[in-house]
């Protein structure tokens, strides 16, 4: 199964603590799957929002794509996510507690389809993200001594 990636958010693990992920589709119009396609996607300012018992990817920038006719798709419209019923309940379920979120992690193409990796996360403190960043530091300087000897 080949896989690949299109746009990743990199904000998402500096800002929240990723609990769990999930793999959700998209309902995309044709020229925003040609966009994908071409890897002209931006989860940077993305979120997900529950109406209705169903979910949407809010915010996402999927620019227009240069071949279609005059009157192209919107490129931050909001976008439906499918999912199982199942999943959609447990995930409005775990978001009912306090402080958690659904952040959009990475968008992919898999098997044709573009899909979204979703995960459930709880936002970071100011000195959560201090200790983050101090363990990254130290990781990578185990690793500059390492490989020096």
């Amino acid at each position: 199964m080949i896989i690949k990636v299109i746009s990743t958010n990199r904000k998402a693990h500096h800002n929240y603590d990723i609990l769990e992920t999930f793999e959700a589709g998209i309902v995309l119009l044709g020229s925003e799957i040609k966009s994908v396609r071409e890897s002209r996607v931006s989860l940077g300012e993305a979120y997900v929002k529950a109406d209705h018992g169903e979910l949407w990817l809010v915010g996402a920038h999927i620019a227009r794509y240069e071949a279609a006719s005059y009157m192209g798709h919107d490129p931050i419209r909001p976008r439906k996510l499918l999912m199982h019923r199942k999943e959609i309940r447990l995930l409005l379920a775990k978001l009912a507690e306090k402080g958690l979120t659904i952040v959009p992690l990475r968008m992919y193409i898999k098997e044709h389809k573009a899909k979204l990796e979703i995960g459930l996360g709880r936002g970071k403190k100011l000195y959560d993200k201090r200790e983050s960043i101090m363990r990254r530091e130290n990781d990578r300087e185990i690793e500059r001594t390492l490989k020096r000897h």
